[in-house]
């Protein structure tokens, strides 16, 4: 049976232990349809010309992973949160809920589960005007809306800055031989709010692990978002990580992605500007080796006048790994006086690694000031040399340069403990120990 086959099999008896009340009932209902429709994308579909998943569903996965029969102690996942500040924490492990390991809240805020949220009628207008009314109606999204049950539930109320930033975690343990997961992530920022939020998927163990994970962002008039997804898995777990964020009129969204590890990676970021003076960043720093793929696909559609929006994507790429860029930005003839920047500049290390960029403007507007660009290269001899001259050792020279390359990107984190934690990931992943931070 192949894994589309097992999914659609699976889903009918997963819907038959959910309330036919939900909510989303109909949703799960219209979603499997499409997915059952139109399957898994291929390289025949234009946006995944560069990535391939035959590979992945190939393996036999299972749909509902057991759960661990034993509590993870917080020694045992210390080093995968920002520990060094406090933070809320929304945990799951193989998909369920840690109360051990997490922080809620609901004091003034909510912070806290999707699954809490779908059973509680409270909750229930909330679910009406946002669940699933940013994200697309692609194949993988729709398989994710199908079995939609757990993940973070965020919802920031107007006039709010939460005091500290929300980490969202999901932990697979290994418990099956190979695990497929699906996180379900809604976050709601009201008018005039500010949240920070950290998420990370971690594998902790080497048993394959395939996880197809959506989240939607709404920003209300004059929010900020400043989002960071820390993506340092191992070489067996492959990642489709599909954000949608929404804004309204003078909101500010930022969403930076650091990716170092794993398999396949794909990165479907989407930003769909609503409002007037809107401001959307997306940042990205990647390094990759051995035959890691990492696959950065983004949208920013301007929709109202007088909005900005910058992409910055760097990658560093050794032995026989492959990174992608495939950015766009879409300019609807009423969105006018849009300034838009999208740069991708890329490092190739090894002879065998693999580049394939491709920034776009689609602009149906004349009156905006858009720009893009693509630079492919090896690291500057001439550069090297000048530090070589002054006494500094090949390995620290090239990590040097490196870091000179990312800088710019990390300057925009604005945790100062997360950009501590992201310049020694950086320098583990240049093999190098380096007695400065950026």
């Amino acid at each position: 049976m192949s894994l589309k086959d097992k999914l659609v099999t699976s889903y009918f008896a997963f819907e038959d232990n959910l309330a036919d009340d939900s909510p989303i009932h109909t949703m799960r209902n219209d979603a499997i349809k499409n997915f059952e429709a139109t399957g898994f994308p291929t390289k025949k579909d234009e946006e995944w010309k560069y990535t391939s998943l035959r590979s992945l569903l190939k393996t036999d996965y299972s749909i509902f992973p057991k759960p661990l029969d034993r509590t993870i102690e917080f020694r045992e996942v210390k080093n995968y949160f920002l520990h060094d500040v406090d933070t809320y924490k929304i945990v799951f492990i193989d998909g369920v809920y840690s109360s051990f390991l997490s922080e809620t809240t609901h004091d003034s805020i909510d912070v806290c589960l999707l699954s809490s949220a779908l059973a509680k009628p409270k909750y229930k207008p909330v679910l009406e005007a946002y669940f699933n009314k940013a994200a697309k109606k692609d194949s993988l999204s729709s398989l994710n809306t199908a079995f939609a049950k757990e993940g973070a539930y965020i919802h920031i109320p107007k006039h709010k800055e939460v005091e500290k930033p929300i980490e969202i975690i999901n932990f697979s343990t290994g418990t099956e031989s190979a695990a497929l997961l699906q996180p379900r992530n809604l976050v709601v920022v009201g008018e005039n709010s500010h949240v920070q939020i950290i998420e990370r998927h971690q594998s902790l163990s080497e048993n394959p692990v395939f996880t197809n994970s959506v989240t939607e962002v709404f920003a209300e008039k004059r929010a900020f978002v400043d989002y960071y997804k820390i993506q340092n898995d191992v070489s067996t777990a492959s990642l489709i990580d599909s954000t949608y964020i929404s804004q309204e009129r003078e909101s500010n969204c930022r969403l930076h992605t650091f990716s170092f590890g794993g398999k396949l990676t794909r990165n479907n970021l989407n930003f769909y500007q609503k409002g007037e003076r809107c401001n959307s960043t997306l940042n990205g720093i990647t390094i990759l080796e051995d035959k890691q793929h990492v696959d950065h696909n983004t949208l920013v559609h301007h929709t109202q006048p007088n909005c900005e929006s910058h992409q910055d994507y760097k990658g560093i790429f050794d032995d026989a790994s492959t990174g992608v860029f495939n950015g766009k930005v879409l300019v609807d003839s009423i969105a006018q006086k849009i300034d838009a920047f999208q740069q991708n500049n890329n490092i190739l290390i090894s002879d065998k690694a693999t580049i394939n960029s491709k920034p776009q403007l689609e602009i149906f507007a004349d009156d905006v000031a858009c720009s893009h660009g693509c630079t492919i290269g090896q690291l500057d001899e001439e550069a090297l040399f000048y530090l070589r001259s002054r006494g500094i050792a090949q390995k620290e020279a090239r990590a040097l340069l490196m870091y000179a390359f990312a800088n710019n990107v990390l300057e925009s984190v604005k945790i100062p403990e997360l950009k501590r934690r992201i310049n020694k990931l950086i320098a583990e992943k240049i093999g190098v120990s380096v007695g400065f931070q950026l």
